[in-house]
């Protein structure tokens, strides 16, 4: 199975939050009871987040947690990438990646074209999509045929 970890759904629910009252500092006690998820479970996924330049933190007491950018600019590949690190479906999709494999695989660029359908597909999703409590509808549609490799360009 194909799944994402808690704490990266955890990290999309936090920011959603964040993302429908973007015009205050939250505090990381508030976002858990907000979201009801535990306070050390949020203060670690925010501290990710920062890291990933995906919040900002200020300290004091109107400090808090905000969006570093508008929440039409946070996609969800950055969300998922700053908890799970690059979004790809195998080592070779990878930028960089690379197999022992490789001269033999035969199934290598079917993996990257699936990878690289993903990508496309959760660099269109934004926080702001996310954030909104109506059913999604994905603003774009990648028919498998339609994704081509870099290297075929």
């Amino acid at each position: 199975m194909l799944k994402l970890s808690r704490l990266t759904d955890y990290a999309a629910v936090v920011m959603a939050q964040i993302a429908r009252h973007p015009e205050q500092p939250h505090a990381a006690a508030e976002l858990a009871e907000a979201v009801q998820l535990p306070h050390p479970t949020v203060s670690k996924t925010l501290k990710m987040l920062v890291r990933a330049g995906l919040l900002e933190s200020r300290r004091g007491a109107q400090g808090g947690y905000s969006l570093a950018r508008p929440a039409s600019r946070i996609t969800a590949s950055d969300i998922i990438s700053a908890i799970e690190g690059p979004v790809a479906m195998t080592e070779c999709s990878q930028a960089g990646g690379e197999c022992d494999l490789a001269a033999t695989c035969g199934v290598a660029d079917n993996w990257q074209r699936v990878s690289l359908a993903i990508s496309t597909l959760l660099d269109s999703v934004t926080l702001a999509h996310l954030a909104d409590t109506s059913p999604i509808k994905l603003p774009v549609q990648l028919p498998i045929q339609s994704v081509s490799l870099a290297a075929e360009a």
